[in-house]
C-alpha cells in the first residue's frame, strides 16, 4: 500500500512538473514574441515593449525559483469541509490581487483538485491552474492552505489527514502521513502511515549548506499563526536562539507581498540585516517562495553611495548611535546659515557697493520661514538677496545719473548671480552641503565641533575626531540620514520638476491601461505594475533597484532581523523608510551585543512607535539541541541575560566537548585538532570557527596550513566549509559544527560579553567544541 501512495504521487508530482514546464514555455515565447516586436521610432511603442518585456522576465525568473521543491504537501479533507475551503477561497479571490504567478495559471480559488478528487488539496510554492484553469496546486499563502500548518488532532480544521511529500529537487523520496479522521485509521485497518514529526526531523537534521533554506514545508502552528498576522503598525517577534525567527520574517514578507500585492508591488519591501554576511546567507529564501523585488539592505548599505563595513570602537559607537547625534546635527546644518558681522563691499561690472549684514540677515529670515530643508531653503535665500541686491544696485547707479528700465533690471539680475563677489557672499553666509561634506567636517574640523558642543567634556567630543579621508563606519550611516534629512536636495526648480513626474506619471497610467487592453492580459498584470516599467529614454530599473538607490523612497513594509542591536539613531533611519510604521521586527534582547543597544523592547521602540507595536513570543528551539541549548541558557543566567526560556525539540546526539589547553602558544594547533577531530564524525558538512579578534589571524592560517582551500573567514567563507568567523559575524547564521575558540576571550572583547558569547553557543545544530584557556 505504502509502495502503492508514493508511486501515485510521483505521477501527480509528474503532472505538476509538466505544468510548470509549459508555462515556463509558454512565457519564454511571450517574451520572444514581444523582444521581436519591431517598433522603429516611437517612444510610446517602445516603453510599452520594453515593459512587456520585464515581466515576462520577472515571471520567467519566478517560475524558475520555484521549481526545486516545488510542492510538498497534500491535505485530504472532510466532505462537509469542503464548502468552506471554497468559500474562504472565494473571498480571498475577491479582496486581494494575483501574483504574477497566479496570472500565469494559478489559484485563487480550489474549485477543483488533483484526479477529480475534491477532498484533496496539493500545497506547494505558488499556485497553478490546468489549462482549463482547474485547480492543481495552492499556494502555501492562500487561505484554504492555513490548514496545511494550523491543523492538530485536536483541532483538525476540517482536516482528514495531512500529508508532507519529501522531495529531492524534482522526485517524491518518501511520505509522512497524519491522520486525524479516526473514521480513515479505522478503514485503512491501522495501516496509514503516521509520522507527524517526520518531515519537521528530517528538516532539522539534514546537513547545513552555508546558505538558509525556506521552512516552506514544516511551518510550524506557532510560526504559521505570526506569519499570517495583520500588516498593521509593527509587530514584535521575540524568541531564543534557534526558535526560526529569521525564517518567519522571511516568510511573514512573502506573505504579505502575496496578500497585499496591491499596496506592497509598487512600494516594496525592505529587508534589514546586521552584515553582509547575514544577507548573503538569507538571500536565496525569498526567491524561493516566488519573490525576487524585495530589497535586502546591511545596516552599512542604507545610504546609497555608501557601504560601509567598519565598526567603531565601544564608545565611539555608543556616543554616535545616541538621540544627542540628532540634536549636534540639526545645530551643525543651522550654524552653516552664517549672517556676515560687518559690512561687505562687492564688486559687480566695475561698480562696488556695501551690502550691510541687515539685507542678508533678512534675506535669511524669509528663506527660514518657509519651512524648507537647508538646500531647497537656500534657493529662496538667494533669489530673496539677489532682489535686495538689485534694488540696492539699481539705486545707486540712478543716484550716479543712469537712466534704467524693465529690461535694464532684468540684466542687472542676471549680473549680480554671475558676479564672482556675489557668488563668495552669498554661499559664505549660505552654503550648500551635501550629508557626506557636513559629517566629515564635523569630525575633521575640532573648533567647529567643539562651538557645536560647548557643554560637552573633551574626551567625549574627542570621541568624534577623525580625519576627513577616513571611510564612514556602520555607525555613521544614520547620521549621513539625519543630516540629508535636514539638507534636502538641491534643485534649481523643484516644485516644476515635480509637476512634470505627476503628468508623466498620469500619461504612463492611462497609456499602461490601454496597452493591457490591447494586449488582452487584463488581470495579469495591472496599469500601476506595467507603468512602472515603462521607460522612454534609459531603463528606470526594477522597483527594488529604484527603491534601493533612492534615499527618499517610502517602503510598504521593512523587516528588520537582529533587531536588538539598532541604535536610537538607526531606529529614526528605518521609521523613515516606512513612514506608515509598517514593521516586522525580529530578535532577541538576550542577544544584544552591540554598545548602543536598547536593554528592552520598550526602550527600543517607544520613542519611534509610541503604543502602535505588539509582540509575539517563539518558543520551540528548532535548531540547537537541548543539551546545548541548556548550557547556553545557564551561561546567560548566570550573567544576568533577560533570555527568553525555548524548550528543543530534539536532545541531541553529541555532548559539549571542552578541549582545554595550557597555554595560548597552543590555541593554533588546538583549534586545527579540534576541527580534524570533528570532521571523523562528519567530514562534509558546515562548521564554524567563533574565535576573538585577537586570536583570529593565527587560528585562520594554521586552519589554513592544515585545511588548505576548505577554509574561508566573514562572509566569504560561508562558501567553504570551514569559516572562521568573529561572533558578532556568526549572529544569525547557523551550522552543523561550532568550534568555539576562548569563550573568556569572546566575552572580554565584546560591550555586552555575555551575550556575545550566548550567541556564539546557539549556532551548532549538531556538535559544539569549546577550546578553553585557563584562566
Amino acid at each position: 500500500m505504502v509502495e502503492n501512495e508514493l508511486e501515485r504521487e510521483r505521477a501527480h508530482v509528474a503532472r505538476l512538473y509538466n505544468r510548470l514546464d509549459d508555462l515556463l514555455q509558454e512565457e519564454t515565447k511571450r517574451l520572444d514574441s514581444i523582444r521581436s516586436q519591431t517598433v522603429g521610432g516611437n517612444h510610446q511603442m517602445r516603453s510599452e515593449r520594453d515593459a512587456f518585456a520585464r515581466m515576462y522576465e520577472d515571471r520567467l525568473v519566478q517560475l524558475r525559483d520555484v521549481d526545486s521543491r516545488l510542492v510538498f504537501g497534500r491535505l485530504r479533507l472532510k466532505s462537509d469541509a469542503i464548502q468552506a475551503s471554497n468559500a474562504a477561497a472565494t473571498s480571498h479571490a475577491t479582496d486581494s490581487t494575483s501574483t504574477a504567478a497566479d496570472a500565469a495559471g494559478s489559484e485563487s480559488s480550489a474549485d477543483s483538485s488533483a484526479d477529480d478528487d475534491d477532498t484533496i488539496r496539493y500545497i506547494g510554492r505558488i499556485g497553478l491552474r490546468d489549462s482549463d484553469q482547474r485547480s492543481m496546486l495552492i499556494d502555501w499563502r492562500a487561505p484554504q492552505a492555513s490548514a496545511f500548518y494550523q491543523a492538530t488532532a485536536a483541532t483538525p480544521l476540517g482536516v482528514a489527514a495531512r500529508r508532507h511529500l519529501i522531495m529531492r529537487e524534482r522526485e517524491v523520496l518518501r511520505l509522512d502521513d497524519e491522520v486525524f479522521d479516526t473514521d480513515m485509521l479505522a478503514e485503512s485497518g491501522g495501516s496509514a502511515e503516521v509520522q507527524g514529526e517526520g518531515a519537521l526531523m528530517a528538516a532539522l537534521t539534514v546537513q547545513r549548506t552555508g546558505r538558509m533554506h525556506d521552512i516552506v514545508a514544516t511551518i510550524q502552528a506557532e510560526q504559521d499563526r505570526i506569519i499570517r498576522s495583520d500588516m498593521r503598525g509593527a509587530l514584535v517577534v521575540q524568541g531564543g536562539p534557534g526558535t526560526g525567527k529569521t525564517a518567519v520574517a522571511l516568510h511573514r514578507a512573502a506573505y504579505l507581498l502575496y496578500t497585499h500585492r496591491d499596496r506592497l508591488g509598487s512600494a516594496g519591501v525592505l529587508v534589514v540585516g546586521p552584515s553582509s554576511a547575514f544577507l548573503n546567507y538569507i538571500e536565496s529564501v525569498l526567491p524561493s517562495l516566488g519573490e525576487t523585488g524585495v530589497v535586502m539592505q546591511s545596516l552599512g548599505e542604507l545610504f546609497p553611495g555608501v557601504s560601509a563595513t567598519t565598526e567603531d570602537v565601544t564608545e565611539v559607537a555608543r556616543l554616535k548611535g545616541s538621540a544627542t547625534m540628532v540634536s549636534l546635527i540639526a545645530r551643525a546644518v543651522k550654524s552653516r546659515q552664517i549672517v556676515p558681522k560687518t559690512p561687505q563691499t562687492i564688486e559687480v561690472n566695475g561698480d562696488h557697493i556695501t551690502v550691510q549684514p541687515q539685507v542678508i540677515a533678512r534675506a535669511m529670515a524669509r528663506a527660514q520661514a518657509s519651512g524648507k530643508v537647508h538646500n531647497e531653503a537656500r534657493a529662496l535665500f538667494v533669489n530673496y538677496a539677489i532682489e535686495q541686491l538689485v534694488i540696492q544696485l539699481a539705486k545707486q547707479l540712478r543716484s550716479d545719473g543712469g537712466a534704467l528700465d524693465d529690461s535694464d533690471l532684468a540684466a542687472l539680475r542676471e549680473d549680480l548671480r554671475g558676479a564672482y563677489d556675489v557668488r563668495v557672499l552669498l554661499n559664505t553666509a549660505w552654503m550648500p552641503l551635501t550629508a557626506e561634506k557636513l559629517i566629515q567636517d564635523l569630525y575633521a574640523r575640532p573648533h567647529w565641533l567643539a562651538e557645536l558642543t560647548q557643554r560637552w567634556p573633551a574626551d567625549r567630543r574627542a570621541l568624534l575626531r577623525r580625519g576627513r579621508d577616513e571611510p564612514f563606519t556602520v555607525s555613521d550611516v544614520p547620521l549621513l540620514d539625519e543630516a540629508a534629512e535636514l539638507l534636502g536636495e538641491s534643485t534649481a526648480a523643484p516644485d516644476a520638476g515635480q509637476r512634470q513626474k505627476d503628468l508623466q506619471r498620469k500619461a504612463d497610467l492611462e497609456n499602461a491601461e490601454m496597452a493591457i487592453r490591447n494586449a488582452g492580459v487584463e488581470g495579469m498584470v495591472t496599469a500601476e505594475q506595467l507603468a512602472d516599467n515603462f521607460a522612454e529614454t534609459e531603463y528606470r530599473g526594477t522597483t527594488a533597484e529604484r527603491a534601493a538607490s533612492d534615499r527618499t523612497w517610502t517602503f510598504g513594509h521593512v523587516v528588520v532581523d537582529e533587531a536588538q542591536e539598532l541604535s536610537p539613531m538607526q531606529w529614526r533611519l528605518l521609521v523613515r523608510r516606512s513612514p506608515m510604521r509598517s514593521f516586522t521586527i525580529v530578535g532577541d534582547i538576550a542577544q544584544a551585543s552591540s554598545a548602543a543597544a536598547a536593554s528592552s523592547w520598550r526602550e527600543a521602540l517607544d520613542p519611534h512607535f509610541t503604543d502602535r507595536w505588539e509582540l509575539e513570543e517563539l518558543t520551540v528551539n528548532y535548531r540547537t539541541p537541548a543539551q546545548i541549548a541548556r548550557e547556553a541558557e545557564r551561561v546567560a543566567a548566570l550573567h544576568g541575560l533577560p533570555i527568553t526560556p525555548t524548550r528543543s525539540v530534539r536532545e541531541g546526539d553529541w555532548p559539549i566537548l571542552d578541549v582545554v589547553i595550557p597555554d595560548v602558544a597552543e590555541l593554533p594547533a588546538a583549534v586545527a585538532a579540534a576541527v580534524t577531530a570533528d570532521a571523523e564524525i562528519d567530514s562534509t558538512g558546515t562548521l564554524a570557527v567563533i574565535v576573538p579578534v585577537t586570536h583570529r589571524a593565527a587560528a585562520l592560517a594554521h586552519l589554513i596550513d592544515v585545511f588548505g582551500s576548505e577554509v574561508g573567514a566573514g562572509a566569504r567563507g560561508l562558501e567553504r566549509r570551514i569559516a572562521v568567523l568573529t561572533a558578532h559575524e556568526s549572529k544569525g547564521l547557523e551550522f552543523d559544527s561550532v568550534v568555539l575558540v576562548d569563550p573568556a576571550g569572546l566575552m572580554a572583547e565584546s560591550p555586552r560579553g555575555a551575550a556575545a558569547l550566548y550567541v556564539a553557543m546557539t549556532r551548532p545544530t549538531q556538535r559544539l567544541t569549546q577550546v578553553i584557556l585557563p584562566e
